[in-house]
């Protein structure tokens, strides 16, 4: 099940409280575990450094096989352990509370005797914090705690048979018999005081965690196609809100790498404009007004504390990311290296313009008002938008060489789009002339510049004959659903496809794996441009290559289905629930080819 003690990628299910993430693999071992919050240091990181990372292990002691299953509507994991003597389940939660998230992190294993009898052993080992921290046990008046940096860990179960451990570590074993009920919780804080909690507490918050999770699911309304995949999806991205502050990270965790010899690796527990953009879509659409209020408020007061630039990303607290650092960390399975930051945090990307105005005019449309405030720097980025698309940027995929990436001139023109809209709308103050002006300007640039007759696509940048994945986005944009956007649709297919996973852009095949949002955005183009029937036919593949419990990760590879990247990916899950939205709307208006205005047929 392990090589060289990493788990697989795809054996990974998340669990999440609104502040954390822990990852939680097929033989029961939580490899991932950062405490208090998504992006601190990781306490338990084992799935970043087999030796030294830490983990929380809970597994049979004899030869077993293991079934799971997220319980329906909720991200707390039932894991079913099989061996020759019996049957035992396994139920993780990261526990909240009666009115929200817990001022702790609580992570609650309820272990239950189904048939026969199971030996279970345990260990809670906390890692060096991707060394940078060196763990020790402390006695105290209420028992033993474990203490690593700024981060107080205690572990308190039920006839969960605590044997010591030595000074780094706490262990234990027990047997299951049928009927049998055990927990085992670990409970953790950071720089300030540890409430130790009392066990038969600890497992009826399970319970009220489950409930919770379950009642937060009816809030939100899909009866489209796909159902089961999106509301999974919906999910998976409820573990990425930050709940303090209501931004999104893009993923949960860092240095997963890109391609299996490493290399590409990065950290992706920040907040960006584009992910925060896909979301809304999904958000309005599911009804969650509380959701989309938090993330809307969150981006609007960050961008105007950092103000006047327009960062492409942010940290979940809502501050600058700072300068990324290398980790002394192997990495998984060796594909290091371990990075702590992102170096994409002062590159130019003109696409989050449109990423912005894009999610303003969301929540417009959703029937909210802009306060006085944001309509005027709102305005002023509109202004700024009509001069910056003319210069060369960094593009979506944050490459080193800067080029007149076209997706990022659509970017411009669809945040101008809706500056206009939002004027006209009395949202956002100003004379639209100027910007409707622009816009037609950066349409007309397109089509003269970025449209090869050779390759009947759209090119990645005037002057070559390179493709990328990311014009799709600006089908659903509206920026062409027409006769040009299909026939990019074909090339990039062509080209950049492999079944139904496609790569990022030309030349990257030897590099990485296939993109999964990129597959997405396919299904969604084509429903665009009024081929439903083929975008039926990709979703109903796509939504397959999940793993077992409905989670993606930022690549898949095309040879073996294996996940590479950071997970669960959040893009990757956007991706998939806006194209099964896109094509559900489309499909039921009986309108594959929006009245929306198309530039460039």
């Amino acid at each position: 099940m392990r090589r060289e003690g990493y788990a697989d990628l795809r054996s990974y299910g998340a669990i999440g409280d609104g502040r954390t993430v822990a990852l939680i693999a097929l033989d029961g071992s939580v490899d991932w575990f950062p405490i208090p919050n998504l992006d601190a240091a990781p306490v338990f990181a084992r799935l970043l450094d087999e030796a030294d990372g830490g983990s929380v292990e809970l597994t049979p002691t004899r030869a077993f096989t293991s079934t799971r299953r997220y319980l329906e509507g909720t991200n707390v994991l039932e894991t079913t352990f099989t061996t020759e003597t019996g049957v035992a389940r396994v139920t993780d939660a990261l526990v909240t509370g009666i009115a929200g998230r817990l001022p702790w992190a609580e992570l609650a294993r309820r272990i239950e005797g189904i048939s026969g009898t199971v030996r279970f052993r345990w260990k809670v080992a906390p890692g060096t914090c991707l060394s940078t921290a060196s763990p020790w046990v402390q006695k105290t008046a209420h028992g033993s705690v474990i203490r690593v940096d700024s981060v107080m860990i205690a572990v308190r179960g039920i006839d969960h048979g605590p044997r010591g451990g030595g000074d780094r570590a706490v262990v234990g074993r027990f047997t299951t018999s049928a009927g049998s009920r055990h927990v085992l919780t670990v409970v953790g804080t950071s720089n300030e005081p540890l409430h130790l909690p009392d066990a038969e507490a600890v497992d009826a918050g399970i319970d009220r965690t489950i409930a919770n999770w379950q009642n937060w699911s009816r809030e939100f309304s899909y009866d489209g196609p796909w159902a089961e995949s999106v509301s999974r999806s919906a999910l998976a991205l409820k573990l990425l809100i930050y709940s303090p502050t209501g931004a999104i990270a893009a993923a949960a965790t860092t240095s997963l790498p890109e391609n299996a010899a490493g290399g590409k690796n990065w950290d992706y527990r920040f907040a960006w404009v584009r992910d925060t953009a896909y979301m809304l879509h999904a958000l309005i659409r599911f009804g969650l007004r509380e959701e989309t209020h938090a993330a809307v408020s969150w981006l609007l007061k960050t961008i105007r504390a950092h103000g006047p630039q327009l960062h492409v990303f942010y940290t979940l607290q809502g501050e600058l990311p700072v300068s990324e650092v290398e980790r002394s960390a192997t990495g998984w399975r060796g594909g290091g290296p371990v990075v702590v930051g992102n170096p994409a945090r002062n590159q130019l990307q003109l696409g989050v313009f449109g990423d912005l105005f894009d999610v303003v005019r969301l929540y417009a449309r959703g029937g909210n008002v802009l306060d006085a405030e944001t309509g005027r720097m709102l305005a002023d980025i509109a202004d700024r938008t009509c001069d910056a698309w003319r210069q060369p940027d960094a593009g979506i995929w944050e490459l080193g060489e800067a080029q007149h990436y076209t997706s990022s001139k659509m970017g411009c023109w669809q945040a101008l789009d809706a500056a206009v809209e939002l004027c006209e709308l009395g949202q956002i103050p100003g004379d639209p002339s100027r910007w409707s002006a622009e816009r037609g300007l950066i349409a007309e640039w397109i089509r003269e510049h970025c449209w090869s007759e050779d390759r009947q696509s759209y090119v990645s940048f005037p002057g070559t004959d390179e493709l990328d994945a990311s014009v799709l986005l600006h089908a659903p944009s509206g920026f062409d659903r027409g006769a040009r956007m299909s026939s990019t649709i074909d090339a990039i297919r062509g080209e950049l496809g492999r079944g139904p996973l496609v790569y990022r852009y030309s030349g990257v095949q030897g590099e990485e794996a296939a993109f999964v949002a990129c597959s997405f955005w396919v299904a969604s183009a084509l429903a665009c441009v009024g081929r439903t029937g083929e975008a039926i036919a990709l979703m109903n593949e796509l939504v397959e290559l999940g793993n077992d419990v409905g989670l993606y990760s930022e690549m898949i590879d095309p040879d073996d289905l294996s996940f590479l990247g950071n997970l669960p990916q959040g893009l990757s899950h956007l991706a998939l629930i806006n194209a099964a939205i896109t094509i559900e709307e489309l499909t039921r208006t009986q309108q594959p080819k929006s009245g929306r205005r198309t530039h460039a047929t």
